[in-house]
């Protein structure tokens, strides 16, 4: 599911869940655990990447559509917890995008210190609201923190960009050859690493509270989110855009 390895003083977070790296209760579980050991531990950044071709394509949809309302209540707070203890991580983190980063898999990248991005690796994005789906708190705010200046137009548009384009979005930090990803990613976690550790963790923790701040007051507005992902309506719009997505590919 996931693979969490040591490489010196960089730990390396491989998702390995299934063709796609969907998100679903038992992978976003098994992240948050491997998040807090890498937090425990004496590693001093985190890379996060995907296996073989995919970064993440977000929630399991599929899983979702089929297992109704008391799944998704059960998902969304494991989801939630996900996203915010990888942003909530006081050390480096570095996002290796080696292919499709959708909705959830974009988030889980713009919860990084820095995003890497391979050329012809895929598409990034958030089309949550082209799916059917208002957005929690917790990855909206990730969302405003990573691409302020364009969060608006990502999510009313839903659309998804090239790397090329991402970099323009401010998706991403840089873009480098496919073969090179690794060896970037690494170089930027090693640098952010050499800073010494309490200097960063302080900064890093002076920049992200006041978007903490804001997730923890925002539990009566993901209660309206939940039950609206939960609703008889809403699981009927994700069906229809599954059975047209699985149609189309």
């Amino acid at each position: 599911m996931i693979d969490l390895t040591p490489h010196g003083d960089i730990a390396v977070l491989r998702l390995q869940h299934g063709k796609a790296n969907a998100l679903d209760i038992e992978l976003c579980q098994a992240v948050t655990k491997q998040l807090e050991a890498f937090r425990q531990s004496t590693s001093k950044a985190l890379i996060v990447t995907g296996a073989g071709k995919m970064f993440s394509a977000g929630v399991d949809l599929v899983r979702l559509s089929k297992d109704g309302a008391a799944y998704v209540r059960a998902f969304l707070p494991a989801m939630n917890s996900m996203f915010e203890t990888l942003f909530s991580l006081l050390k480096p983190v570095v996002a290796a995008v080696n292919g499709h980063a959708i909705a959830g898999g974009c988030i889980i990248a713009c919860a990084a210190d820095h995003r890497v991005m391979a050329e012809g690796g895929g598409r990034i994005g958030i089309p949550e609201l082209l799916v059917g789906v208002p957005f929690p708190v917790v990855p909206l705010e990730i969302m405003r923190f990573a691409a302020a200046r364009h969060v608006s137009s990502l999510a009313y548009t839903g659309a998804t960009f090239s790397a090329d384009e991402a970099l323009k979005q401010g998706l991403v930090d840089a873009v480098v050859r496919a073969g090179a990803l690794h060896e970037q990613a690494m170089a930027a976690a090693q640098a952010m690493a050499a800073i010494p550790p309490t200097a960063f963790a302080l900064t890093k923790r002076q920049l992200r509270e006041p978007v903490l701040e804001r997730m923890h007051v925002g539990s009566a507005i993901d209660a309206i989110v939940e039950n609206a992902w939960a609703s008889d309506e809403t699981l009927a719009t994700i069906r229809a855009y599954v059975a047209r997505t699985l149609k189309r590919s």
